[in-house]
């Protein structure tokens, strides 16, 4: 198995200015490497981490989804990033993976986050996913969803865990402990994108997007200003520690309901 090459955009993004944000990002795929095939941008890199959901959401076929299944296509590289979506009659933080070949697959944010109301303006998603990418097994998660490690337990399913956010500065530390925790529990690499910068609440942002190894080392951090990080993640390192620490063996059976 060849390794994985996947680009971090952390960026402010534009408040309810899906136009202005399109536009902000087709500047930073300059920076990405030919060798990335994997670009990954914030939760509602359109919008800002809005509960306007009736007043900026798009559908499926609208400008946003249109423009992530066009770009993955020109750049050749599979471009993922969650959106505001309506879909029959409900309201979705929703992440979508769309790759070159103009195939796109999704995940709605299962976890909405109470303290904004977002369980308000927002269905839950109610399946987790497993996505592939050249062989590796990528399991996407929005913000929140981090929280909570028993929709996140491997079960031999994924080699990568994906969040992407929109996190405050007031939990960094929070933000990036529980990248770490989860990589570590779950033996897979966990790579996490926020922004920086301030919203249209006035919420803070401090970005801390990184990547981080089965074992917490950090591979990756972004800091707190924006920047474009590529990460290589090597498969055989990931393998070697699987069989010489097999924890998965002694974890717990469960059944999980929703």
């Amino acid at each position: 198995m060849q390794p994985l090459t996947v680009s971090l955009l952390q960026t402010h993004t534009h408040w309810h200015d899906a136009e202005a944000n399109r536009a902000l990002f087709d500047g930073l795929f300059a920076q990405v490497p030919d060798a990335a095939q994997l670009v990954v941008l914030p939760e509602m890199f359109s919008t800002g981490f809005t509960m306007d959901s009736s007043q900026v959401a798009e559908s499926m076929e609208g400008a946003t989804v249109a423009w992530m299944r066009e770009r993955a296509q020109s750049l050749g590289k599979v471009l993922c990033g969650s959106v505001v979506i309506r879909a029959a009659d409900q309201y979705f933080n929703r992440f979508i993976w769309a790759m070159p070949e103009g195939e796109l697959r999704w995940y709605d944010k299962r976890h909405l986050f109470r303290m904004a109301n977002e369980h308000e303006h927002y269905a839950a998603g109610s399946e987790r996913i497993t996505l592939e990418l050249y062989g590796w097994r990528i399991c996407p998660a929005v913000c929140y969803d981090l929280r909570f490690p028993v929709w996140l337990r491997n079960r031999g399913d994924y080699d990568v865990l994906l969040v992407v956010a929109n996190w405050p500065a007031a939990r960094r530390v929070a933000w990036q402990s529980l990248l770490r925790a989860r990589a570590i529990e779950n033996q897979a690499y966990c790579v996490g994108v926020n922004i920086v910068g301030d919203d249209g609440n006035g919420l803070h942002y401090a970005g801390g997007s990184g990547v981080y190894a089965h074992d917490g080392e950090e591979l990756s951090e972004c800091g707190n200003t924006p920047s474009v990080v590529t990460q290589v993640l090597p498969w055989q390192s990931l393998q070697e520690a699987r069989e010489q620490f097999p924890v998965n063996l002694d974890a717990d059976d469960f059944t999980l309901s929703v």
